[in-house]
């Protein structure tokens, strides 16, 4: 299936888990930064880039998490996670609402508030041009510890990713990261996810393995270096949270004054 360009993207927000490290029962994705909801963030970002329908996968706090919207959400759909079994699982859970969707969708993390229409507009734009089933949007950073790790081929292309806990000593001394934005053919992903295999020690279902497996069949997966190393900070604890928040006022000060 070819690329349509002329279809809007969907966008799938993966927005269900809880944070437990965060100390404290308010979602995670509902933890303000600069007085907002983290999640809203990715959500201007999506609307920016002309993303929709959008569906935002919940879970732990599923109510608030709708309620936070107030009526601000005629172009989002709400889609239940009820067993938190994976990211691989919570795309798959969106099944039913994208129907016969033929186009891309882009998948996206609900916790990343620094994301950039403008990143995903280079992530989109590329998927486009080189007619891929999928595109990867990557990262190179000084300490990417704990993040997923772009394996390269001896062609300089995309081979897979590995997660930090099961890298070698060689692969985790590779700073290209995986910040989970990615674009999709939507098509193609569901087909993929409905035969994934579980984790054999987890036993969930992760969305970073489909790339590797998809290149090793069809070499249609791309990836393009667009993400600013700051906008890939995580928030899994309140001085994280604290962290990006202060990037973020730094950068909105700086569009204001631009601006003026």
């Amino acid at each position: 299936m070819t690329n349509q360009q002329t279809t809007r993207p969907a966008a799938i927000i993966l927005a269900a888990g809880k944070g437990t490290r965060m100390g404290s029962d308010l979602p995670k994705v509902l933890h303000p930064v600069c007085g907002r909801p983290m999640l809203h963030w990715v959500i201007d970002a999506v609307r920016a880039a002309g993303a929709g329908p959008i569906l935002v996968v919940v879970g732990h706090g599923a109510d608030l998490v709708k309620a936070s919207f107030e009526s601000d959400h005629d172009d989002i759909e709400f889609v239940l996670q009820e067993s938190q079994l994976g990211t691989g699982h919570a795309v798959l859970v969106c099944r039913e609402q994208l129907g016969e969707f033929e186009g891309d969708a882009f998948i996206l993390a609900g916790d990343g508030p620094l994301i950039r229409a403008q990143t995903l507009k280079t992530l989109l734009d590329h998927h486009a041009r080189t007619d891929a089933l999928a595109t990867l949007a990557t990262s190179i950073l000084d300490d990417p510890t704990g993040y997923g790790r772009i394996v390269r081929n001896d062609h300089d292309r995309f081979e897979a990713i590995v997660e930090d806990r099961n890298a070698t000593d060689q692969q985790r001394a590779i700073r290209e990261v995986y910040p989970s934005y990615a674009c999709f053919d939507v098509p193609e992903l569901i087909k993929r996810l409905e035969a994934l295999e579980p984790d054999s020690i987890s036993g969930e279902y992760y969305l970073t393995t489909v790339p590797g497996e998809l290149q090793q069949d069809t070499n249609r997966v791309e990836i393009v270096t667009a993400v600013p190393a700051e906008d890939v900070l995580s928030i899994n604890t309140p001085d994280q949270l604290a962290a990006v928040d202060t990037v973020l006022e730094s950068r909105l000060n700086h569009s204001a004054e631009a601006a003026s």
